[in-house]
């Protein structure tokens, strides 16, 4: 599968001139990121935006988050310097699975080293230098994307000024894990897989894959409303529904990317090595936290105890009946949100500036 036919004619592409070591003790030579900037970067180089995409995302924000995306919008072109760059492991033009080892002069596929969150914000942090970026004005990212805004807080403290987390947790839950263990396991029972790896894209398991994972995405209430038990005289629609996008999804990713980055999920634990709560209260910048009502993946429970934890932390809930997929179908209401948030940081630090400039 060429999957260059999805990424942007606009993208960009940084090369590591270094290997780059993993989490895991391996390193990964020839590394390359792919990345996508919209707006202009401030003399001060202190008025980007970085965007984390979730687990099937790329660098292209203004596909999946395009109602956020312009001047005057939550994302504003006008003011900010955004960026997103697609994620380590991922299969739109950065390194990963589907990439060619320079060791064996074939794609890795099965054989891509385990990777974690903080690998990815890692390589983030790399490219942001090389782009002369001094400072972030904001990260934020919606489910694996908010993961990732976690480990950026934690692991750069002095370069992030405020967060904004969306229908994330603070570590994945024995559900989740347990959610993207029987999606791999789909994967491996596909026909095409052998030892480990495949010789034909498993398509029956990538598709069995997605569907399980589309059904965990939305809600009840939102298949009862869309669905209920109409049916085409042959199937049910639900049926239709989850077999038309578990056929379009083997069409535009790859397996072993799908299971890398799983299992890079299941990783993720913000406290890992350390005390969990402890970590979360040492985060000191004002972080929205944006839960969704009807989300059964990652729970509105997850998202409060974020909130109690992180100390300068919002806790907004987002009301819809689409289930964990809300924040890339409720958009309006979600760039309200964050232009709130974002409004109200302007605020803050205009009265800081102005309390400072009285007492000189």
């Amino acid at each position: 599968m060429n999957y260059q036919q999805f990424i942007s004619p606009d993208t960009q592409f940084y090369q590591l001139a270094e290997p780059f070591p993993l989490e895991s003790g391996e390193v990964l030579s020839d590394v390359q990121v792919a990345y996508r900037t919209w707006g202009k970067l401030s003399s001060m180089r202190d008025n980007a935006v970085l965007v984390c995409h979730a687990l099937t995302g790329s660098a292209d924000v203004d596909r999946w988050w395009e109602p956020l995306l312009g001047a005057s919008r939550s994302l504003d072109v006008d003011r900010d310097f955004i960026i997103c760059s697609n994620i380590l492991g991922s299969c739109y033009g950065t390194t990963g699975a589907t990439s060619i080892n320079s060791n064996t002069g074939k794609p890795y596929g099965a054989a891509f080293p385990s990777i974690t969150i903080r690998d990815m914000v890692r390589l983030q942090a790399i490219l942001l230098q090389a782009l002369n970026v001094r400072s972030l004005k904001l990260v934020i990212g919606g489910s694996l994307g908010g993961m990732q805004v976690l480990e950026w807080a934690v692991l750069y403290p002095e370069l992030v000024n405020a967060i904004a987390i969306i229908a994330a947790p603070g570590r994945h839950s024995a559900w989740c894990i347990g959610i993207s263990e029987a999606q791999r396991q789909a994967i491996y029972a596909d026909p095409h897989w052998q030892n480990g790896d495949y010789t034909e894209q498993p398509a029956q398991g990538l598709a069995a894959a997605r569907m399980m994972a589309m059904s965990f995405y939305r809600s009840w209430a939102s298949f009862d409303d869309r669905f209920g038990r109409q049916t085409d005289q042959t199937n049910f629609e639900i049926v239709n529904y989850l077999r038309y996008h578990g056929e379009k999804f083997i069409d535009r990713f790859d397996a072993n990317t799908y299971i890398t980055l799983t299992h890079a999920m299941d990783r993720h634990d913000v406290g890992r090595g350390e005390n969990y709560d402890e970590i979360l209260k040492r985060i000191h910048q004002p972080a929205l936290i944006v839960s969704i009502s009807s989300d059964v993946l990652y729970p509105p429970v997850e998202q409060e105890e974020l909130a109690s934890l992180i100390p300068d932390a919002t806790l907004v809930m987002l009301q819809s009946p689409h289930g964990h997929d809300a924040f890339l179908m409720d958009m309006t209401e979600l760039n309200d949100l964050i232009a709130q948030f974002r409004d109200l940081l302007d605020r803050t630090q205009l009265q800081s500036s102005n309390s400072q400039h009285c007492l000189i």
